[in-house]
């Protein structure tokens, strides 16, 4: 019984598909081999690489032959304009960005048939320069930008960067040019250009608009509204066997890349196009979304952008702009074949009475696909824009489920992280902060309280070797009756968060010029270090030092040297101390130390002396040799002072007596 119901299941065909099916055989019968083919280009969007490897392989594996047509893959050259070679008619189908979409309000008669990649690669490339540089390093410099680079221009001014403020310059295409210098950055595809700075071993950063919520379609294949209405069946077939070929290419990399390499030598070695597979593995999502999967409501995202840009109207219609593959095509061409259409007719109508006899049957199954289809949509988008890491554990704490973004933070697939432990996902040094909020919440689950969360910040390893900062939060995951079944969690990279915090704490409690502690952070530590010495009874001591004879050097020879000497005496002093030892400046020419144990104060006097002896060495300095020395002051605990600002002041005392003393000497402070 249950064969034949699938027996059944396998003829209901729609009647229009039916007669295209049954008009294609009979004809395909009475044509001739040398006719089967029709000829057709694409034209590539730049030169060959593994950006179009579909294409190569839906040649290679015979997909576009199987569909009736012979391909000419047609690459671009710097300078030239591939979507304009579609437009004027030189290639029938083609390959751009999203400002297809600026085109089409241009009244190019331009329809987008399949995405290929979800997210575009187009980004900024700019060499490390500093530690702290971002996007706004680059107002007044050279910049090169391609053509059709609006998702860049949307990001740039939308970080308040607006392509006035830059020195725009035609686009070489050569990264030597950005590794030479001759620009501050260049539009790059994060799949290719990479590869030649990681060769290089130049550290560099990557600024993308996605960064700022801006999240284009890339790579669209694309053909003509003239092409679409001639030849529909054509274009069907043409973006059906194309989108094959992106299936077999992505889970046939290594073959594709040696396709590529052996049709096309010398261009690029192999390791390039290896690297551009694996940068194209995230771009498209093959494990989430179905090759070509357009959404017009990222569609209208991307139109809105533009439209805040000043480039589209807010009401501009997407109508014709997309193109459906299921839609009805035009069949006049079957009207001349009159008795054919009859022969049909009778196949069709006895598949229809078996149709009807199914079609009470599949009304509950219709309706659940189209409800499964909607809720696959909304998951698509979810997971499609997505930055953070979801994760799922069962009530033992054994991971059910983390979505693949992980790949971005951790650089581990989804299964490689499933296989881990709790325990495997975080360094040492968290494994008890996150082991003490899971058992929280497992512990108000067993209680009848599964409401509780656990929010943390953990770092956690990567595949590569090194680290990364995330926030965690985690609740309980309840079934529709309400019993906790799980934990669901949510990882969040803020790497970029603790380095600015840590920034700020630099900038609060460290000197500017000599990057020492500053006043503030040498109070911290002499209050610590005096709570020490009274619980273990030892002894510390304090240092005051200001050099001599700085002002006239100063204010000769200005404020610019002035600043080395200060830079280079910081690091003598330094020098002279151990590595628990503090050396401050709280200000000018003043410096402090604090010594954080000694036994004498005869072990002060002794680092005291290699710190005078270490400052009169001379400076050679901006061209010039320059001479100074110091007046050191000590002040001891507990003999000087039992708190911070007795001993300070017993050391400011003893400092001025060196001076009055004729200054280079050290002075200990005498007993209050």
């Amino acid at each position: 019984m249950t064969k034949l119901i699938l027996v059944r299941r396998s003829i209901v065909i729609p009647p229009h598909a039916l007669l295209r099916l049954v008009y294609a055989a009979l004809l395909s019968a009475l044509w001739s081999p040398a006719n089967a083919l029709e000829a057709v280009r694409l034209q590539l969007k730049w030169t060959h690489a593994f950006q179009f490897a579909g294409y190569y392989a839906a040649q290679e594996q015979g997909y576009y032959r199987e569909a009736g047509l012979d391909v000419s893959l047609v690459e671009a050259t710097p300078g030239s304009d591939p979507v304009r070679a579609v437009i004027d008619g030189q290639a029938q189908y083609g390959v751009s960005t999203s400002s297809l979409l600026l085109l089409r309000k241009a009244g190019e008669p331009v329809v987008v048939l399949a995405n290929i990649f979800q997210h575009s690669p187009l980004v900024l490339i700019a060499l490390q320069e500093r530690a702290t540089q971002n996007i706004h390093n680059l107002v007044d410099r050279p910049v090169m930008l391609e053509k059709h680079a609006d998702e860049l221009l949307a990001y740039l001014k939308q970080e308040g960067v607006p392509p006035q403020r830059l020195q725009l310059v035609e686009h070489s295409f050569d990264t030597r040019d950005l590794i030479d210098g001759k620009v501050a950055a260049m539009s790059a595809y994060v799949t290719q250009e990479p590869f030649d700075l990681e060769q290089s071993g130049l550290p560099y950063q990557t600024y993308t608009p996605r960064s700022v919520g801006i999240d284009f379609y890339g790579d669209n294949l694309f053909t003509t509204e003239d092409e679409l209405k001639r030849h529909p069946e054509r274009v069907r077939a043409f973006r059906a066997a194309s989108l094959r070929g992106w299936q077999y290419a992505m889970e046939h990399p290594e073959e594709i890349v040696d396709l590529i390499v052996r049709q096309y030598p010398g261009r690029h070695p192999r390791e390039f196009y290896l690297f551009e597979a694996q940068r194209m593995v995230d771009l498209l999502q093959t494990d989430l979304i179905e090759i070509g999967y357009m959404h017009p409501g990222r569609w209208r995202d991307i139109a809105d952008t533009y439209a805040k840009l000043g480039l589209l109207r807010a009401d501009f219609s997407l109508a014709g702009f997309l193109y459906q593959p299921d839609q009805e095509s035009d069949l006049s061409w079957l009207y001349p074949a009159s008795a054919l259409l009859l022969l049909v007719s009778a196949i069709v109508a006895y598949v229809l009475r078996i149709n009807r006899r199914l079609s009470r049957a599949l009304s509950d199954s219709k309706t659940a696909h189209q409800a499964l289809q909607l809720s696959e949509t909304r998951y698509r988008l979810l997971a499609d824009n997505a930055s953070d890491v979801i994760w799922t554990t069962d009530l033992q704490c054994r991971f059910t489920y983390i979505s693949p973004s992980i790949r971005k933070l951790r650089g581990y697939t989804a299964s490689e992280a499933m296989a881990q432990s709790v325990e495997e996902h975080l360094m040492p040094g968290s494994v008890t902060i996150a082991q003490a909020g899971l058992k929280g919440i497992i512990e108000a689950i067993g209680a009848g309280r599964p409401s509780g969360t656990f929010r943390a910040e953990v770092e956690q390893p990567c595949k590569d070797g090194s680290t990364v900062w995330t926030e965690i939060s985690v609740s309980a995951m309840s079934d529709e009756s309400g019993q906790a079944i799980g934990l669901l969690g949510l990882s969040r990279d803020i790497s970029m968060r603790r380095e600015t915090e840590e920034l700020l704490r630099q900038m609060a409690q460290h000197d500017p010029l000599t990057h020492l502690p500053n006043r503030i952070l040498f109070s911290d530590r002499l209050q610590q270090a005096l709570a020490d010495a009274r619980r273990n009874q030892t002894r510390l001591a304090v240092m005051f030092i200001d050099l001599d004879n700085f002002k006239p050097i100063n204010d000769s020879l200005g404020h610019a040297v002035g600043d080395l000497l200060l830079q280079e005496a910081a690091l003598r002093m330094q020098a002279c101390v151990r590595q628990s030892d503090t050396v401050a400046r709280i200000g000018g020419d003043e410096f402090v130390v604090l010594l954080r144990q000694i036994e004498h104060a005869h072990n002060a006097r002794q680092v005291g002396e290699k710190i005078r002896l270490a400052l009169c060495q001379p400076f050679a300095l901006a061209g010039q040799v320059l001479g100074i020395s110091a007046s050191i002051g000590i002040a001891l605990y507990p003999e000087h002072g039992q708190e911070e600002i007795a001993l300070a002041k017993q050391a400011d005392l003893a400092m001025y007596r060196a001076k009055a003393l004729g200054r280079n000497t050290i002075q200990l402070a005498e007993a209050p």
